[in-house]
């Protein structure tokens, strides 16, 4: 796809933690209002580029932006991340972790928070360590899209949870973000999140294969994003 200057722009962005690389030579843009499937099996290199989106890591080579600008403070007040895996504390109450995010960040919505809490039937006082692993990862999720961030971050935030709740994360965060923000979510299971895309990259070995639009793959190939995949990485 043509580089323009876009909400996320990669040139030669690289990682190496030893050979190979973990992300070899990336560009790419991303634009705003988009929704980016981030596809490619495990050990592709998908968590290693959000991580220095977000800033968590340095490049060993080249540049990331978003929003023109390198990451820190300010990529840090307009970017919404939710990693991989379990970080707050267990021995926290739901409202207390409202609270915690109401503080730090001045777009965090506490209305749409509570709103979210209410539809999922989640008690605002009960502590995290008497939830569900699902019902956790629906409140890291429900935490994150209640940002007014211009780019959402989503390390497999469906790899979890059962079919129904992935309907519930899907539909959360198709509802909680606005036209001009961009999300970029990490998956490998591509049949559950296809519907929602509008754009999506391959990676594998650290390199990135495809970056396309859903509607272009389904015209030029005649296939969905499912089984370009399968057949890209022979699943």
């Amino acid at each position: 796809m043509e580089q323009t200057n876009g909400l996320v722009v990669c040139t030669g962005l690289t990682k190496a933690y030893g050979s190979p690389k973990a992300l070899d030579n990336l560009n790419l843009t991303i634009e705003p209002g988009r929704f980016v499937g981030l596809l490619g099996p495990n050990g592709s290199g998908k968590t290693t580029f959000i991580k220095l989106i977000n800033g968590l890591i340095q490049p060993t080579a080249g540049t990331v932006t978003v929003d023109g600008r390198l990451p820190g403070v300010y990529t840090h007040s307009v970017v919404s991340y939710l990693p991989d895996r379990a970080y707050l504390n267990d021995w926290m109450r739901v409202c207390d972790l409202i609270d915690f995010y109401a503080d730090f960040y001045t777009d965090f919505d506490r209305v749409k928070a509570n709103e979210m809490l209410a539809t999922l039937n989640i008690q605002p006082l009960n502590r995290l360590k008497t939830l569900s692993k699902g019902t956790k990862e629906k409140v890291q999720l429900i935490l994150t899209m209640s940002r007014k961030a211009k780019l959402f971050l989503l390390d497999e935030p469906i790899a979890g949870v059962d079919p129904a709740a992935r309907d519930y994360i899907l539909n959360t965060i198709l509802s909680n973000y606005s036209e001009d923000a961009s999300v970029l979510l990490s998956t490998h299971l591509i049949a559950d999140i296809e519907r929602v895309l509008d754009e999506v990259i391959f990676l594998k070995n650290g390199v990135m294969t495809l970056h396309e639009s859903v509607d272009t793959i389904r015209e030029e190939h005649g296939k969905s994003v499912d089984m370009l995949f399968r057949e890209v990485f022979a699943c």
